[in-house]
């Protein structure tokens, strides 16, 4: 069973580009070799494995390839399309990765990787690296848009959901193939309609195009009792005119399943409110904070009142 190289970093499967810099940046700088003076070899062997891990993940076809068919998947992959593991180190710390007795950067240095045959043997993927700088680059296509529709349960307890997407990826053979990915999206609490949740470069591989972002965009379904405003809730009730003039009880459940008892022992008129502080949905940066809850009233009046029961109204 081949290396897994999310794990080599620490990372979980939809880590972005940036989530990978800096796991990286994290790892290569815990195994640096001039921490461990008395167990170098070990340390150049851990820092080796996380530098060829940031070359695989960092790279969206070779990554592809990876999540498909694992390390085994990458044997075929093209000597020059590969980088110096130094260079890869030396982009993020101003010294290269020391081999009897190490180098700053700006001392000198070949286009042969400085990593030694005895670290991973005649098969060390790093061996025949060479240095490859790119100009430029290639354009990245358009983001690929999608709905994400949750329910105000879902956003207000938070939910995770997972989405399987279909993409074309270029095996080593050159060939396009389709395959099936499963995206996990962990919906936090309070995450309102329009929210953006990025999958960079998640979208088909092709020549001289660097893979769409893949991007769900929240939006909220209709609720049949509440109304979202922004981290308030609103909800109406219709009530009849004793009610409303005699005293009223709301009686109502959760979006977590807690049931709430709200006597009013006001009368209430066509505009009275109510507002229930902390009863709103959570606060997005703020989990532990909430809005509030607002009750609105719909007022039921008689169309008609008979003698008897004008005559027993009093004020």
């Amino acid at each position: 069973m081949g290396a897994d190289y999310y794990k080599i970093l620490g990372v979980d499967r939809n880590a972005s580009r940036d989530d990978l810099k800096k796991a990286y940046e994290k790892m290569a700088a815990k195994w640096n070799p001039d921490k461990y003076p008395d167990n170098k070899k070990e340390a150049e062997a851990k820092l080796n494995r996380v530098c060829e891990a940031y070359e695989v993940l960092s790279d969206p076809q070779k990554r592809a390839m990876f999540d498909c068919y694992g390390e085994e998947g990458l044997k075929g992959t093209p000597q020059g399309s590969r980088r110096n593991a130094d260079d890869i180190f030396s982009e993020y710390f101003d010294f290269t990765i020391p081999h009897g007795g190490g180098g700053r950067r700006g001392s000198s240095s070949s286009s042969s990787s400085s990593f030694s045959n005895d670290v991973f043997g005649d098969d060390d993927v790093f061996h025949s690296f060479n240095r490859v700088f790119v100009v430029g680059g290639p354009k990245k296509a358009p983001p690929i848009e999608n709905r994400l529709p949750c329910t105000l349960e879902e956003l207000y307890k938070g939910t995770t959901k997972k989405i399987k997407i279909y993409r074309k990826i270029v095996d080593i053979n050159g060939n396009t193939i389709k395959v099936e990915e499963i995206l996990t999206i962990n919906v936090k609490p309070g995450w309102k309609k329009g929210t953006r949740i990025t999958f960079e470069e998640k979208g088909n591989v092709q020549q001289n195009v660097k893979p769409a972002d893949v991007v769900f965009i929240v939006d909220e379904k209709t609720h049949s009792v509440f109304t979202r405003d922004g981290n308030d809730l609103i909800v109406t009730r219709t009530i009849t005119l004793g009610e409303a003039l005699k005293g009223y009880t709301v009686r109502l459940t959760t979006l977590d399943g807690r049931i709430l008892n709200i006597p009013i022992d006001n009368v209430i008129h066509p505009n009275y409110e109510m507002t229930v502080p902390t009863e709103g949905m959570p606060i997005q940066n703020e989990p532990s904070k909430r809005g509030n809850l607002t009750i609105k009233f719909n007022i039921k009046f008689p169309t008609s009142l008979t003698a008897e029961q004008k005559t027993g109204i009093k004020f």
